[in-house]
C-alpha cells in the first residue's frame, strides 16, 4: 500500500487531522441503473430533511472549515469537497454522474460529510504527504481552472501536489481505464467513524464497481 503521512506542521495547526486510506482494484464502468438509484436515494436523504441547509452546519463540515482557517485558507472561497457536493444537492443540481467509482465516492462523501480524495495508483509517484500548499503551487483541477494551492490542505507525492480536500488534479484522476485506486478520507475532527465509512465505501465498490483486494488504514 502506498505510504501516506501527515506533515507535522499541518498536524501542529490542525491537531484533529486524521486520514482514512483505502486501496482497491476496481472497474470504473458506466453508472448502472442500481447505482443510479443509490445516487437518487442519497440526494433525497438531504432534500427530504425539514431543514436541508442544517446539514451544512454538521460537525464534520464545521471542523473542515476550521481546518482551512487554521491553515490560512478562506473556507467560504475554497470549500471542502463534501460541502460543495451537499450545496449542489440542496441547490437542486444533484450529484454529478461520472462513472461508477467517482459516483460511489460522492455518495460516501455526502453521507460522511467528509472530503475524499480519489487517485489512480498507476499515476501516483512514491509516497504521499498530507500538508499545506506552498506559495506558488498550483495544478489543473479536474474540469476546473488552475487551482491556487497556497495554504490549501493537499496531498503531494514525489512529483508534487496532486490532490486536495477541495478538488483533485487531472494528473492522478480516476478514468474508465483505471484499475487500482486509493481513496483518502480527510477528517479534521479525529479518526472517529473513519473505519465505518471505509467499510461503507468498500461495500459500495464491491457492489457497483467490481471492487476487490481492499486494504485500509487510519492515520
Amino acid at each position: 500500500m502506498t505510504a501516506v503521512s501527515i506533515d507535522p506542521a499541518l498536524k501542529a495547526k490542525c491537531p484533529g487531522a486524521a486520514l482514512g486510506c483505502l486501496t482497491a482494484s476496481v472497474q470504473a464502468s458506466a453508472t448502472s441503473p442500481a447505482l443510479e438509484e443509490a445516487l437518487r436515494s442519497c440526494e433525497q436523504q438531504i432534500l427530504q430533511l425539514s431543514e436541508p441547509h442544517a446539514v451544512l452546519e454538521s460537525s464534520a463540515i464545521l471542523r473542515t472549515r476550521s481546518g482551512y482557517k487554521a491553515l490560512g485558507k478562506d473556507p467560504a472561497r475554497y470549500r471542502g469537497s463534501a460541502e460543495a457536493l451537499i450545496r449542489r444537492v440542496i441547490a437542486g443540481k444533484g450529484l454529478p454522474r461520472i462513472h461508477a467509482v467517482v459516483d460511489i465516492i460522492n455518495i460516501v462523501s455526502v453521507e460522511s460529510r467528509l472530503p475524499i480524495g480519489l487517485y489512480d495508483l498507476a499515476h501516483v509517484c512514491g509516497d504521499i504527504t498530507f500538508r499545506a500548499g506552498r506559495a506558488g503551487e498550483t495544478y489543473k483541477g479536474i474540469r476546473k481552472y488552475d487551482l491556487n494551492l497556497e495554504d490549501l490542505p493537499l496531498f503531494a507525492d514525489g512529483l508534487g501536489p496532486h490532490g486536495s480536500a477541495t478538488s483533485d488534479s487531472e494528473r492522478t484522476m480516476v478514468t474508465a481505464e483505471t484499475k487500482s485506486v486509493l481513496a483518502i478520507f480527510v477528517s479534521f475532527g479525529g479518526p472517529e467513524n473513519l473505519g465505518r465509512y471505509m467499510e461503507r465505501l468498500a461495500w459500495l465498490l464491491a457492489e457497483y464497481a467490481s471492487g476487490t483486494l481492499f486494504q485500509h488504514s487510519i492515520i
